[in-house]
C-alpha cells in the first residue's frame, strides 16, 4: 500500500495547473520560524515556484518568497531537492502580475493583456 501512496504522491507533484517558465530572479525566501535568506527563483508559475535554498526544507513547511517589488508571497514547502526547493503558493498569484515578472526577467516580451 505504501508503493501505491509514494507513485500517487510523485504524480501529484508532476501535476500542475500552470505552466512553469525558466528565468533568473533575485528574491529572499524564509521559512516558518527561521530568519530570510537572499535566494534566486529558478521557475515561476501562478501556482508555485522553485529557488535555491541554502537551508534544509521540508514537505508541508510554510515560506515566504518576496520577489522585488512584490509583497512577501506565502507558499508551501512541496519538494527539496539538492538545495532547491519547489513550492506552491497560498494563493494563485495574478495573471497580470506573474506576466508583468515574466516580463520584466525574461527576454521573451511575453506580456497578457486586458481586453
Amino acid at each position: 500500500m505504501a508503493h501505491k501512496a509514494d507513485a500517487y504522491r510523485k504524480a501529484a507533484e508532476e501535476d500542475r495547473c500552470a505552466p512553469r517558465t525558466r528565468l533568473t530572479i533575485p528574491a529572499t525566501l524564509r521559512a516558518s520560524g527561521g530568519r530570510a535568506f537572499q535566494s534566486v527563483v529558478h521557475d515561476l508559475s501562478i501556482s508555485g515556484f522553485s529557488a535555491a535554498s541554502i537551508n534544509r526544507m521540508h514537505d508541508g513547511q510554510m515560506c515566504w518568497l518576496t520577489l522585488p517589488g512584490l509583497e512577501a508571497l506565502q507558499a508551501e514547502v512541496v519538494w527539496w531537492d539538492n538545495c532547491i526547493v519547489g513550492c506552491a503558493f497560498s494563493e494563485l498569484l495574478s495573471p497580470i502580475v506573474h506576466d508583468n515578472i515574466l516580463q520584466r526577467y525574461s527576454n521573451t516580451g511575453f506580456y497578457r493583456q486586458v481586453t
